[in-house]
């Protein structure tokens, strides 16, 4: 996106899977009151020549027709192509969520394309792509695409004749440029230094660019990461007993680092991106964590995500990058996210990988066990075994503290504001109002706020390491003690 500004593009014409990209670049515009946006020209992504390829594939050899490919090439390729005659059956029936989903894919094409022939692709927008083009296959020879696709699906033409077809025309189309890669003396020379490029194995650099937190001296080695929640206008107490509890899972004599997730906050738009909105969250916070548990924060390293990120800004983006190429959109976006809820979520994740990466933690709680903490702690766990082997592999927990939610409001009507949570910041008076209100019905101890409010403070934020005790009185007009 920031590409088109740099390089002071008046049009721009791309592939249509770059069509978000660019269509933010003019969204930018509207935004930074820039009178003449770009002119964007999308155009269409031939399929890969192997089944499921959306788009050719420079690093698979086979997924394209190159221009630098030799008559045998080019049959082998075409002769081996993937070549449907009807749409594939899905199995069972599109829901809702099918439909919804995009991912990425379906935006790499302009018109609707149910049976994704790679053959019929090349013969539409190569074969007949030029002026009064025409299509020979099987000794009869077609003036348009229509005709062709219609004979081949309707079973009058033969794979073999199709694809014996889209073999000579291409070879026909690809013979000037190899006369004159093998008559012309420099372009002779260039291709020669091509080929043999693509056939040394490329030397494998063994150093992968991350910023390195520890080299710095930023953090300590092998420490317990817990990354704080993102900020928002109401900090509860629910919060900074999570982040609490998933800093007391910390192994005996290893030191706890604390990172505030400002950058990323700004990334997902986070109290709508504002600075000092961000930095006022996290204040609260780290306050609030010093005044519940200061034994705790005493122990703990607190660091800012920014602070880090510009301690090494170069390495830092470049894992980021590396981060997003190692995986598919798919995988990053997980399950539930939809391309409608936007590009800050996904490439919050990158960077968080990439920041664990940077601390090079011997172990990371994550706050809750959402799905969302389960598709981080997969790309986290993945980006280490497969580009990050030399480094520990970080233990990987999720969940944070007990619930201490005051009221289960089914319904948004029943809401009301801030009744459900204990804010950091609410006044003396809402301690006692809010938990008079509490849910507190009789014999229910599976949800009841009072139990597990005083249970927290007396027994410790960490479940599984809870003990202590808890004295209830009641005064003498009340009946008493029993």
């Amino acid at each position: 996106c920031t590409d088109i500004f740099f390089l002071k593009a008046d049009i721009c014409q791309l592939g249509v899977d770059q069509r978000k990209v660019n269509m933010l670049a003019r969204e930018y515009c509207v935004a930074a009151k820039i009178k003449n946006k770009p002119i964007i020209l999308s155009h269409h992504m031939l399929y890969g020549l192997k089944a499921g390829q959306e788009k050719m594939s420079k690093s698979d050899p086979d997924s394209a027709v190159f221009m630098e490919d030799t008559p045998e090439d080019v049959e082998r390729k075409i002769m081996n192509a993937y070549c449907p005659t009807k749409e594939e059956e899905k199995k069972g029936s599109d829901t809702a969520d099918d439909k919804a989903e995009d991912a990425g894919k379906e935006s790499m094409h302009l018109v609707e394309d149910k049976v994704k022939n790679p053959c019929l692709d090349y013969i539409k927008n190569i074969i007949f792509s030029p002026p009064g083009a025409t299509f020979t296959a099987g000794g009869t020879t077609y003036n348009d695409f229509e005709t062709v696709r219609d004979k081949f699906l309707g079973g009058e033409m033969s794979e073999d004749d199709l694809k014996r077809g889209l073999i000579e025309s291409l070879n026909k189309l690809l013979e000037p440029v190899r006369t004159h890669f093998s008559t012309d003396e420099n372009a002779k020379e260039l291709l020669q230094k091509v080929r043999q490029y693509k056939k040394e194995a490329m030397p494998k650099d063994s150093k992968v660019r991350r910023l390195n937190l520890v080299e710095l001296s930023k953090v300590p080695a092998g420490s317990h990461l817990v990354f704080a929640p993102v900020p928002n206008a109401t900090p509860t107490l629910q919060e900074a007993v999570d982040v609490l509890a998933s800093l007391q899972k910390v192994q005996a004599g290893q030191p706890s680092v604390l990172m505030l997730l400002d950058w990323s906050a700004r990334v997902v738009n986070a109290c709508d991106g504002d600075l000092k909105a961000i930095s006022a969250y996290y204040t609260i916070l780290i306050t609030s964590l010093k005044s519940l548990d200061p034994d705790t924060m005493d122990k703990v390293q607190v660091i800012y995500q920014s602070e880090a990120i510009l301690a090494d800004p170069s390495n830092y983006w470049i894992s980021v990058i590396n981060v997003g190429r190692h995986f598919m959109l798919n995988e990053v976006m997980g399950p539930d996210m939809k391309d409608t809820e936007g590009v800050g979520i996904v490439i919050a994740r990158l960077m968080k990988v990439a920041d664990v990466a940077g601390v090079e933690p011997g172990s990371l709680a994550l706050l809750d066990d959402s799905a969302s903490s389960s598709v981080e702690a997969s790309l986290i766990t993945g980006f280490f075994k497969d580009k990050l082997s030399s480094l520990t592999q970080p233990k990987i927990t999720t969940g944070g503290g007990p619930e201490l939610l005051l009221q289960k409001r089914e319904l948004e009507v029943h809401k009301t504001e801030n009744d459900e949570y204990y804010l950091l910041d609410d006044p003396k008076v809402h301690g006692k109002s809010k938990m008079k209100k509490a849910f507190c019905e009789p014999k229910n101890t599976t949800f009841c706020p009072p139990i597990s409010v005083a249970s927290c403070f007396a027994f410790g934020f960490d479940p599984a390491q809870s003990v202590g005790e808890i004295k209830i009185s009641r005064t003498a007009e009340n009946g008493g003690d029993i």
